[in-house]
């Protein structure tokens, strides 16, 4: 894949479930509250995660290649159901291959004598995973945006426990305050500077801690007539002005691999336009290059002539279930002779049918 990888497709085609196939890996790697058995329950169980289209029994399996430096790594993990009716779930398969050397293959001796071994991966454990810990790691410091401002904006009222790493809002403020104070503070100044740029009046914006109940919050500064005056806290910020803003936190916070959905709800047009730019500036500035795969229908960002057409992939529903392919060579030619992504691979994610919906 490439740094930037930008994932376009008609509505459920299965971009959020691509997504959530890193989402899931992290969440079986996370060290505190994560594991296989979690990571199916939170999604409702194998029958949730197995494709619609599939006909033969629940087994699910994930493959992946990753290349870390010199080393070339090979993950694969399947599950089943323990039985026909079976609650419990168990790994058909778990493999590590690194650089063509198998250096687990499950199940072993070991799980064949002892068969509850297989309710959990080597990838959770860490007694387990010492010889490919590096892929564990980053598969566990995957970081996820898909920011709903009304959770951050009225987190507290909505109640619950809130989760630093919720990628919809509730626990972002969480994630900034967790920051030391020198990187968030030189975070949020360059983020601020962004802002100036894209929100009228925006001056200035700081970080505060509630005297009263200690919840961290954001407040921002506009111009106003009177030189003390005109401070908002994230409440009363726009829905736009929030997702940029976690938008450009998560470009900023990390080297992991990024995961945004649709990261142009609610922005203006013109701001949208530019996110490929930011992407690029934030990256020439990082010192270690971080993976970004994106989600999008926008034509405003994918009009954005910066954008590598070999970081485009397609997912192209099916009678037996969606595939994903890179853009052919007229395809990239047309990209090459001047065209925009916009005009090219967006016409092929349109529903044949959309014109029917003005008659239904």
């Amino acid at each position: 894949m490439a740094e930037t990888t930008y994932l376009l497709g008609a509505n459920a085609a299965g971009k959020s479930n691509l997504l959530d196939v890193f989402r899931f890996l992290r969440d079986i790697s996370k060290a505190q509250g994560g594991g296989l058995q979690k990571a199916i329950a939170d999604r409702g169980g194998i029958s949730k995660l197995r494709c619609l289209h599939a006909r033969s029994a629940p087994e699910v399996s994930i493959e992946l290649e990753i290349e870390a430096g010199d080393n070339n790594w090979n993950y694969t993990i399947a599950f089943k159901p323990e039985g026909k009716g079976a609650q419990r779930i168990i790994i058909s398969k778990e493999e590590v291959r690194k650089n063509g050397k198998v250096i687990i293959s499950r199940p072993d001796d070991g799980d064949k004598k002892d068969q509850t071994r297989l309710t959990q991966t080597h990838l959770e454990q860490i007694q387990a995973n010492e010889e490919f810990r590096e892929i564990a790691e980053f598969f566990g410091e995957t970081t996820y945006l898909h920011l709903v401002p009304q959770l951050l904006k009225f987190g507290d009222r909505i109640g619950g426990h809130v989760l630093e790493d919720d990628p919809f809002g509730q626990g972002f403020l969480e994630r900034i305050a967790r920051a030391t104070a020198r990187s968030r503070d030189s975070r949020l100044t360059k983020i601020g500077k962004a802002l100036q740029a894209a929100v009228p009046q925006f001056e200035e914006l700081a970080f505060e801690k509630d005297a009263v109940n200690g919840r961290p919050h954001l407040k921002a500064r506009y111009k106003h007539h009177r030189p003390n005056a005109g401070w908002q806290r994230e409440d009363q910020f726009s829905d736009g002005t929030l997702r940029l803003l976690g938008l450009l936190w998560s470009l900023l916070d990390g080297n992991s691999l990024l995961l945004l959905e649709e990261p142009e709800l609610s922005l203006n047009d013109a701001i949208v336009s530019q996110i490929p730019l930011m992407l690029e500036k934030i990256q020439r500035a990082s010192k270690r290059k971080r993976q970004t795969i994106i989600t999008t229908h926008s034509v405003a960002l994918l009009s954005n002539p910066g954008i590598d057409a070999n970081g485009v992939l397609l997912i192209e529903s099916g009678a037996n279930g969606s595939t994903v392919r890179k853009l052919g060579d007229e395809e990239s030619k047309s990209i090459a002779d001047g065209f925009s992504v916009a005009e090219v691979a967006l016409p092929v994610t349109r529903p044949k049918t959309a014109e029917q919906l003005g008659f239904w």
